[in-house]
């Protein structure tokens, strides 16, 4: 069975930094590009990072470029989300997301940046 299992989420005061991590197991995660999303209350996922199969590529929402770090372990059938100087409005749950052909979600993580 597919699972994807988000971690590393929790409290952290603005301009501080967390780093998430997503492992996968049940599929051929190099073939597999991987996204982390992300939805606040109230408000529509998007997408926050991607990253190809091979790590070669990656793209990032205009609100996190230069900060956030999107990076994968194909050893480790992880893919991580180093998020620096976080704001109030990165809080949100996240998620990270399998696509090829087919998509699989995580079930999320809670990230909350507040004083």
């Amino acid at each position: 069975q597919v699972q994807l299992m988000e971690s590393g989420g929790g409290l952290v005061q603005p301009g501080g930094s967390l780093r998430l991590s997503c492992a996968a197991s049940a599929f051929t995660f190099t073939l597999y590009a991987m996204s982390w999303y992300r939805q606040a209350p109230g408000k529509e996922r998007e997408l926050v990072a991607s990253i190809t199969g091979n790590g070669r590529s990656t793209n990032y929402a205009a609100s996190v470029k230069g900060r956030f770090t999107i990076s994968r372990d194909n050893a480790k059938n992880t893919v991580y989300l180093q998020m620096n100087s976080l704001k109030p409005e990165d809080t949100a749950v996240y998620y990270c997301k399998a696509v090829r052909f087919s998509s699989y979600w995580g079930q999320g993580t809670q990230v909350t940046v507040s004083s």
